[in-house]
């Protein structure tokens, strides 16, 4: 491969999971005007059909939705082999999956062991397991691209809570190991936002928006279209980057 930068994604397949969230959703938008096939994979939705549907397409792109639960080996695996059965492909995996809890890092004992357990196989172990269930068609590809949708709190050590921190520290680190084992048919990268207009962390409003915004430099919280760009040019135009994090949050790390 020469790693070059491309103005299209027609002909790829752009596998996403989380794919009905904020970041999933707008980053399945963006690649698909460029005219790759996306394959969104959720937990539940009952409009997950219409809304593949609902994305950008010409005649070449069959959008679809598939379920599928990251904590959940064998559904990934039966996820990985419809989109093979299907499409015959994988180029493209974002991994936006996950979820989290807020809990004080002060309070060691409201972050219990179970609270632990979740959180780890939520943001740690399942994107693993979705990377190990794609990573044949990727390698395959030739040209296969792993993003994984980490956070500033994996190297800030500030997050929703401590077993949120230490999944997205892992996650980065494990992400630059597959990055030198898969090279060079697949790359892989860590995009990390700071706090993000969306639902994810429950409880946070427009107050704790407003707060956050005050204290970043760049005057705004992000959005989920600064995290679909981000991916967007690692497909395009960023090809010649793997094994790294880019952080997308307005300096709030800062």
């Amino acid at each position: 491969m020469s790693f070059d930068p491309v103005s299209r994604l027609d002909g790829k397949l752009a596998v996403i999971t989380g794919g009905l969230g904020a970041i999933g959703y707008a980053t399945a938008t963006r690649l698909a005007a460029l005219g790759a096939t996306c394959v969104l994979l959720h937990r539940k939705g009952d409009d997950a059909a219409a809304r593949a549907a609902a994305l950008p397409a010409a005649q070449n792109q069959r959008h679809a939705a598939l379920r599928a639960d990251i904590v959940d080996t064998p559904s990934l695996v039966a996820a990985a082999a419809e989109v093979q059965a299907a499409f015959g492909r994988c180029d493209i995996l974002v991994n936006s999956a996950g979820h989290t809890q807020p809990v004080p890092a002060a309070d060691l004992d409201a972050l219990t062991d179970e609270l632990i357990d979740d959180i780890v196989r939520a943001n740690f172990r399942g994107v693993f397991a979705t990377i190990r269930a794609f990573a044949p068609m990727l390698k395959a590809s030739g040209d296969g691209l792993v993003v994984n949708i980490s956070s500033i709190a994996g190297f800030t050590g500030v997050g929703s809570n401590l077993a949120y921190v230490a999944a997205k520290a892992g996650l980065d680190v494990v992400g630059d190991a597959l990055a030198k084992a898969l090279a060079p048919a697949v790359r892989v990268v860590s995009v990390s936002p700071g706090a993000v207009e969306s639902g994810f962390v429950p409880g946070r409003g427009a107050e704790f928006a407003s707060k956050m915004a005050s204290t970043t430099p760049l005057g705004r919280i992000g959005k989920p279209d600064d995290v679909a760009a981000t991916v967007e040019a690692l497909a395009t135009t960023l090809r010649f980057v793997t094994g790294t994090r880019i952080v997308v949050d307005g300096g709030r790390h800062l």
